[in-house]
């Protein structure tokens, strides 16, 4: 069982190598009409070049801390991938398109007269000439810009990124900005507090006449010391109250849907925040991947949409409580404050009321203004720590290079489309010799012919660019007709004389060339044959002899000339010639189908082969009048010619005619046609010019009779291969 298998697929390589060996002109003519028009159409396609930037791109990790470990970044997908949308945005390449007139320059390439708008220069922008890639597990990303003018090209790549690096600077420095402008507004009031509170100390001192009294000195009394460390913690609750307001206020000012940009673990170290953040972050690459892909109705596509939408709502909502939770804070934060300073003024009412009374509302006021000097000094150092903070540079963005104009297109690429026109026209071609293969109806084989017909392969002639052997006698083109004539005689009774015709179902098919040679063969062998050209409508056989057309057989069957007349004589060893003849219109009708037997029957006393040559049997009637009257045919047929119905036709015409079918002639068979035809026209070339030429003198001195005995001998040996 292996073994059959094995076989079979031997077999069907082998098979369809030999349709490549077939088909080979076909598939060299395709292959090269692919390959010019691939080159034809790159050659007009329009020049595209490529500049490339390179930016190394980092995620922030919120505000510089002085004095602090800080952590390092870290590979993130969906980092990158929100930094190429940002890149493609009309945030950035709306200024682009602006700095460098766009609208003006792309107008040509779209066919317009006068400046695009810039949302059709922006689409441009981005089907057709933006193209932005990243290496996986890298920071880096190229920004590719294609352009039919190099120089443009450049220009867009480099201005593009510089934009981009000025937004990403300004992203970063936002926050700190901001929060800079503010303590800077607090610190002025704060020194306003501070120049009041001052002014109110002189004039109490000058009020109470007091002099010479030092602000800072240390009383020993306690509950002094208990003001001074209630004062001390108001001062710290104040500070922290700012901080907390400053944060709702500045959190609450920005738009619910850009909350999202601020989630990071710095500005909101919420761990529910952060995984519904990831959560959502997938959910909208999800959509991103399948939106190109499935219909806007598709249930896949609507299901992502709604779990999107579900993450989505949940982080609203957590930001929304995040909100809730700084007011919160901020509002415990100012309360403490308030009721501190309750506190504080009823120590103070109280302590006013001891023994002190005189002294305490100079005391007061100067520990107020010492406090309010603390907290000037504690705002100046913030202030100045943020400033230190905000000035260290910020290393989130980095242009790696200056995109340069290209020197070559980089589209079309020749190389590739040459490769994939290669590819594809070699896949076509072959694709078409094999379907041309799968449906061409004609005999492939012996083994074929002899099954589908039932008749016996006579000869198998070679495919030759001389048919008629103007060249020279070699062996190894004899071979073919002499192999023909054995198995002639030896399907013939011998020693009886033979009226015989060749026919072929079509024209064209070379049967009138076989039979020319074949009639010269068994003429030198030494058979007395008398070849009749009986194509009377396109005959061909007077060409052949190079005899004169006229008279010949239509005068002799219209009784304008005798047998003796028709016959001209030795126009080959052995063989004599009866010409189509001279009478115009003639054709070969029923009613002369006996006085064509009697023809015959003449011509039998004379001659041991009367071989007629005959008009295609389809579509003419005169080859059926013929075979009519003839001992046997003899079915020629072009190899890949035509199709089986066809020669199935042919051969069911002469059954219906009760004339024997001798066998069949194989004509034009390739060198390369394989299969059972390799053993006939492999062995052919057996016989070499210098043995043919051996055994043509050999038989040359022994006469006649070594030339029978010597055709004799071939004859077993060429019925070898048929073994």
């Amino acid at each position: 069982m292996a073994t059959s298998a094995a076989s079979r697929e031997t077999a069907s390589l082998a098979d369809f190598l030999q349709i490549l060996r077939l088909r080979k002109a076909l598939i060299v003519l395709i292959l090269a009409l692919v390959v010019v028009t691939a080159l034809a159409v790159t050659a007009f396609l329009p020049r595209w070049y490529l500049a490339t930037t390179k930016v190394r791109v980092e995620k922030p990790e919120g505000e510089v801390k002085l004095f602090q470990a800080q952590s390092s970044n870290s590979y993130d997908p969906y980092f990158l991938q929100d930094q190429f949308k940002i890149m493609q945005s009309e945030k950035i390449l709306y200024p682009v398109i602006e700095r460098l007139s766009l609208n003006a320059k792309l107008a040509p390439l779209l066919g317009a007269t006068t400046a695009l708008p810039p949302a059709v220069t922006y689409r441009y922008l981005v089907d057709k000439m933006l193209r932005i890639e990243s290496q996986r597990s890298s920071s880096l990303i190229e920004i590719n810009i294609f352009g039919q003018d190099p120089q443009l090209a450049a220009d867009v790549a480099n201005e593009i990124a510089r934009t981009y690096s000025l937004d990403r600077i300004t992203l970063a420095t936002s926050d700190q900005s901001e929060g800079l402008t503010h303590l800077s507004k607090e610190l002025v009031n704060q020194e306003q507090a501070v120049m009041r509170q001052r002014d109110a100390v002189e004039k109490l001192r000058k009020d109470l006449n007091i002099s010479g009294v030092d602000l800072n000195a240390r009383y020993s009394d306690m509950e002094i010391e208990t003001l001074r460390q209630m004062q001390n913690t108001l001062i710290a609750l104040s500070v922290d109250a700012i901080g907390r307001k400053t944060r709702w206020e500045r959190f609450k000012s920005i738009a619910p849907e850009e909350r999202i940009s601020l989630v990071n673990s710095e500005l909101i170290p919420d761990q529910n925040i952060q995984n519904l953040l990831q959560a959502y972050l997938m959910a909208d690459q999800k959509v991103t991947q399948l939106k190109p892909r499935l219909g806007e109705a598709h249930p896949d596509l609507v299901s992502a949409v709604e779990g999107r939408a579900k993450i989505k709502e949940q982080l609203d909502v957590q930001l929304r409580g995040y909100e809730s939770a700084l007011e919160i804070a901020y509002k415990e934060s100012d309360a403490r404050v308030a009721e501190l300073k309750n506190q504080l003024a009823q120590a103070k009412v109280d302590q006013i009321l001891s023994a002190r009374e005189r002294m305490r509302p100079f005391e007061e006021a100067a520990q107020k203004l010492d406090d309010e000097q603390r907290l000037l000094t504690t705002l100046k150092l913030t202030l100045r720590q943020r400033e230190i903070d905000f000035k260290v540079p910020k290393k989130t963005i980095e242009i790696l290079n200056t995109a340069e104009p290209a020197r070559f297109p980089s589209r079309p690429n020749w190389v590739l489309n040459l490769t994939f026109a290669f590819l594809f026209g070699g896949v076509f071609a072959v694709g078409v010799a094999v379907l041309l293969e799968y449906f061409d109806t004609s005999f492939r084989n012996v083994a074929d012919v002899e099954t589908r017909l039932r008749l016996p392969v006579l000869g198998v002639i070679p495919f030759t660019r001389d048919p008629l052997g103007r060249a020279g006698d070699d062996p190894s083109e004899l071979e073919p007709y002499r192999v023909l004539h054995t198995n002639l005689n030896l399907a013939l009774k011998p020693s009886d004389p033979h009226a015989m015709v060749i026919f072929s179902a079509g024209p064209g098919e070379g049967k009138s060339t076989t039979l020319h040679r074949l009639s010269c063969l068994m003429g030198t062998s030494g058979e007395r044959v008398v070849l009749i050209d009986s194509d009377l409508r396109r005959p061909t056989q007077h060409r052949l002899a190079g005899c004169s057309k006229d008279p010949g057989l239509s005068e002799l069957l219209l009784g304008q000339k005798t047998l003796d007349e028709v016959v001209q004589k030795n126009v080959s060893p052995g063989l004599d010639f009866i010409a189509s003849g001279g009478v115009s219109g003639f054709t070969l009708s029923l009613i002369y189908g006996n006085r064509l037997r009697e023809i015959i029957a003449a011509l039998k006393g004379r001659y041991d082969k009367i071989i007629f040559d005959s008009p295609p049997i389809i579509g003419v009637s005169d080859a059926s009048v013929l075979v009519s009257a003839v001992d046997g045919a003899v079915l020629l047929i072009q190899h890949r010619r035509n199709a089986q119905s066809m020669v199935l036709r042919a051969q069911q015409i002469v059954e219906s005619l009760k004339t024997p079918l001798i066998g069949v002639v194989l004509n034009q068979v390739p060198a390369n046609a394989g299969g059972d035809y390799g053993y006939y026209t492999n062995n052919y070339a057996y016989y070499s010019d210098a043995s043919g030429a051996k055994a043509r003198r050999s038989s040359e001195k022994e006469g006649p009779s070594s030339k029978v005995g010597s055709d004799r001998k071939d004859r077993l040996v060429l019925r070898e291969p048929d073994k």
